[in-house]
């Protein structure tokens, strides 16, 4: 891993919060995993100082390049609404652990809420490619944040699309829908993202069903490379309960490890 100047091919605004981002990676030899994330400089000005992290929408090894899906929220992402196409932006990773797909898990479960959806979307990509049945089901306040259904459905992803505004999100009412697509596909794994109460759910049907499952946190970081521990939580190791770094020992864990 390491900090260089990458192209942005461009940077576009998908929707009213969230932008989409897709810069070159000729130049990155490392191997990108879903799962794992890149801090990136938000702009030349000293503030904000610190990178933001981002995890990985898409990774596309043919073309070279590497995509970013990301939520405008505070001043860091603000500025990087600014960054033009053809200009260069300054990334640090690939950081990180990734997910792990077996050989032996045909079809698996994926859940995820608001951004969230971003880091999924890269290993069910990487699950198509490897022939695995992948079904989703996607989470957001509206219809209009939903902004991987159309492409993963593309890809061959069955999508299932619950929301606020439509009054389907639900704790319960995912639950139930959970165990009407665990009644009729054999789900072999689980993944989830981006929100607290639907791991708490993706935590309890994984001990409930006997399914191996994991989950990518969400962190504020400060170094996103191990130095400064602001980005701890906590796992059980056996019987052990421990405090883990999520930039380096994560952002994957196993999903019955976590302490939600």
């Amino acid at each position: 891993m390491e900090a260089r100047q990458v192209r942005i091919i461009s940077n576009e605004q998908v929707s009213d919060r969230y932008w989409h981002m897709t810069v070159d990676t000729s130049g990155i030899s490392e191997t990108i995993e879903p799962g794992q994330f890149f801090n990136l400089l938000c702009g030349d000005s000293i503030y904000p100082l610190l990178r933001r992290p981002l995890s990985v929408y898409r990774i596309d090894e043919d073309n070279k390049t590497l995509e970013f899906l990301y939520l405008v929220k505070g001043l860091g992402t603000k500025k990087m609404t600014e960054f033009k196409a053809g200009g260069q932006i300054d990334i640090f990773g690939p950081l990180g652990t990734g997910f792990q797909l077996k050989p032996s898990e045909e079809t698996i479960l994926l859940l995820a809420r608001g951004v969230g959806i971003a880091t999924l979307a890269a290993l069910a990509y990487k699950a198509v490619g490897e022939n695995k049945q992948v079904i989703s089901i996607l989470s957001a306040r509206s219809q209009n944040d939903l902004l991987a259904a159309e492409y993963l459905t593309s890809i061959g992803v069955k999508v299932y699309k619950v929301t606020d505004e439509e009054g389907t999100s639900e704790v319960n009412k995912v639950e139930r829908l959970i165990n009407r697509i665990l009644a009729e596909n054999e789900i072999h794994a689980l993944y989830t993202c981006g929100s607290k109460r639907l791991s708490h759910l993706m935590q309890k049907i994984s001990i409930r069903e006997g399914l191996r499952g994991e989950i990518a946190l969400e962190e504020h970081m400060g170094c996103a490379m191990g130095v400064c521990f602001a980005c701890v939580c906590t796992i059980k190791d056996g019987k052990e309960t421990k405090s883990v770094r999520v930039c380096v020992e994560g952002p994957v864990f196993p999903l019955e490890q976590v302490v939600l």
